[in-house]
C-alpha cells in the first residue's frame, strides 16, 4: 500500500512555499511543500518542517515563521532554499532578504509573504508541525501562477527527507 500512496501522493501539485526563522542568532530557511491554511476565523496556518532540517532545529527556539509565495519565476530561489542545507551553508548570503517581524528573514525576491507566530509544534510523524497566527502579510504577486511539486520534483535535496 504505501507504494500505492507514493504513487498517487507524488502525482500531487502542491503549492511550495519557502519557511524562515531566525532563534536570535541564526538564520534558517528551507523549501516546503507541506503547507496549508487550516481556518478560516480565526485565521490559521499550518507548516511542517523535516526533523532532519536545520530550519527545524532552528525554529525549535523561534518565536515566528515566515512563509514566502512562490512563483514559477521563483525556481532558483526554490533550488537555492531546497537544495542547500543550512548545516553547510549560509543560503542568506546568496540571495536578497531583510529582517521582518520577530527578526526572521523576509526575502526580497518574494512580494507574497505572511509572519506568523507560533502558536503550537506537533510531532506528526517525521515532521514537525508548526501552527501560525498571522501577525504581518505582503500579498504582493498574487496574480502569477504558483510554484508547485511538479516544478521542483528533479530537485535533489539539501537534507535527507
Amino acid at each position: 500500500m504505501n507504494g500505492e500512496f507514493d504513487a498517487l501522493v507524488g502525482a500531487f501539485d502542491y503549492p511550495m512555499y519557502i519557511v524562515t526563522c531566525t532563534d536570535g542568532t541564526r538564520l534558517a530557511g528551507c523549501l516546503v511543500g507541506f503547507a496549508a491554511q487550516c481556518s478560516i476565523a480565526p485565521p490559521r496556518f499550518m507548516a511542517w518542517l523535516s526533523e532532519k532540517n536545520y530550519t527545524c532545529e532552528v525554529a525549535r527556539d523561534a518565536d515566528v515563521l515566515v512563509v514566502h509565495r512562490l512563483t514559477r519565476t521563483d525556481r532558483e530561489l526554490a533550488r537555492l532554499f531546497g537544495g542547500t542545507t543550512g548545516f553547510d551553508a549560509d543560503k542568506f548570503a546568496r540571495c536578497g532578504w531583510h529582517r521582518g517581524p520577530g527578526g526572521a528573514p523576509v526575502l526580497d525576491d518574494c512580494p507574497g509573504w505572511f509572519a506568523g507566530e507560533i502558536l503550537s509544534r506537533e510531532v506528526t510523524g517525521d515532521h514537525v508541525a508548526h501552527l501560525l497566527r498571522p501577525v504581518a502579510v505582503e500579498a504582493g504577486g498574487a496574480a502569477e501562477p504558483q510554484l508547485g511539486f511538479q516544478d521542483v520534483r528533479d530537485f535533489e535535496p539539501g537534507n535527507e527527507a
